[in-house]
């Protein structure tokens, strides 16, 4: 079993960059495909938790059914939301990366950096043209 698991979607950008920077570790990662395979309650319960973050700040809005759900409502409890992402995994922003180092929300994907238990192999440059991680390992960003 891999000490490393990704929240993973392979259609996003940012994805993609912190699955490409995880194996730049010589890394491979167990990659759950959260679309097909949602975490259960407990699961994400855990996640958020672990990376210190507000259930709120792990919702994803842009390309979801946030606005048409009325998630944007303060007054829309923790448990609300959870039930939402549970509903509709969309939700769920990405990637959540978990390691012996923390859990974190990815977002940029160079926050992977922080949290990897082995250092970069060598150069990296993210899809849009960033580099991030010089051939020494290095990181630039």
């Amino acid at each position: 079993m891999s000490q490393v698991t990704i929240y993973h979607n392979p259609a996003c950008g940012t994805s993609r960059n912190t699955l490409a920077m995880i194996r730049n570790a010589g890394i491979e990662p167990e990659v759950v495909l959260y679309l097909q395979t949602p975490p259960s309650r407990d699961t994400l319960l855990a996640l958020i938790r672990d990376s210190g973050l507000a259930v709120r700040d792990v919702i994803r809005q842009k390309g979801t059914p946030y606005e048409e759900l009325g998630l944007a409502d303060p007054a829309v409890s923790d448990d609300a939301l959870i039930d939402a992402m549970l509903a509709h995994p969309i939700l769920i922003n990405r990637p959540i990366v978990v390691t012996p180092l923390g859990t974190r929300l990815c977002r940029p994907s160079e926050l992977v950096l922080d949290i990897l238990p082995q250092p970069q192999q060598g150069a990296f440059t993210k899809e849009d043209g960033e580099a991030v991680v010089d051939a020494q390992g290095r990181r630039l960003i």
